[in-house]
């Protein structure tokens, strides 16, 4: 089998705590998107043993989240490029967490990336879907890249359908979309979740949001969250938002 990584430069950063991840220094790198959403859902079911990632890519939300919960939770994480798949392979090996972590090589609109046996017993599911609609924004040479951004493995609805089959009663889906997009909250309903919050993020104060957080269950009262703002007009971080990343134990 060919080594999806063979031609490519990767790096070895650190995430949160002592773990650290494998990462192209060209390809797509984890965000602020994944650090904030890893943070939605540590607060939103802190005490969780069974964590379900969707489309996790590289690993680093799912990841971030299980270096938070208890030391006997497990995680399953669902991704379907072969590249990403074999970042994260490499990330689980280098912190030795080969008994606390299964991957899947699937796409999770496939019924069978969460078997019938698993369904409705997961108690965190987390996820960042692409954004952008296939037409709507230029696709990047770089397939990683394209995957991450463009919708060409499906949408918000199509995570969110995933997730309602996973979750157990009294869980919490918890993913990112962008701010201005009027469809997760649909997706949201659609898939018969209720929405507990939601919570924009401000990249640059005085600019408008560019991303939500949203925390998703099967019963609860919605009940939005101020913003979070992530640097101040001349470009420093906010002290919110170093609040955040030391409650992740991120870099600072």
């Amino acid at each position: 089998m060919t080594d999806p990584l063979a031609r490519e430069e990767v790096t070895v950063d650190r995430l949160v705590g002592d773990w650290r991840i494998h990462q192209l220094r060209r390809g797509h790198r984890f965000s602020t998107d994944d650090l904030l959403t890893a943070w939605t859902a540590v607060r939103a079911l802190p005490g969780a043993r069974r964590l379900l990632d969707l489309g996790s890519g590289i690993g680093s939300v799912g990841l971030s989240v299980l270096w938070h919960l208890p030391p006997d939770a497990r995680m399953v994480a669902v991704e379907a490029q072969a590249i990403s798949h074999a970042l994260c392979r490499r990330t689980v090996a280098l912190n030795g967490l080969a008994d606390r972590v299964e991957l899947r090589l699937a796409d999770l609109r496939d019924p069978e990336a969460i078997p019938e046996a698993e369904r409705g017993t997961w108690e965190l599911v987390t996820g960042s879907p692409p954004y952008i609609p296939v037409g709507k924004g230029l696709i990047s040479p770089h397939p990683q890249r394209a995957h991450a951004r463009i919708e060409l493995r499906g949408d918000v609805f199509d995570y969110c359908r995933a997730a309602a089959r996973a979750l157990a009663p009294g869980g919490r889906f918890c993913f990112c979309h962008a701010a201005g997009d009027p469809r997760p909250e649909r997706a949201v309903e659609a898939a018969g979740l209720r929405l507990l919050w939601r919570q924009d993020v401000v990249f640059r104060r005085g600019r408008p949001p560019t991303i939500a957080l949203f925390a998703c269950a099967w019963e609860g009262e919605r009940q939005d969250r101020p913003p979070v703002v992530v640097r101040e007009a001349d470009g420093a971080w906010t002290e919110a938002y170093r609040r955040v990343r030391a409650e992740l134990a991120a870099p600072t």
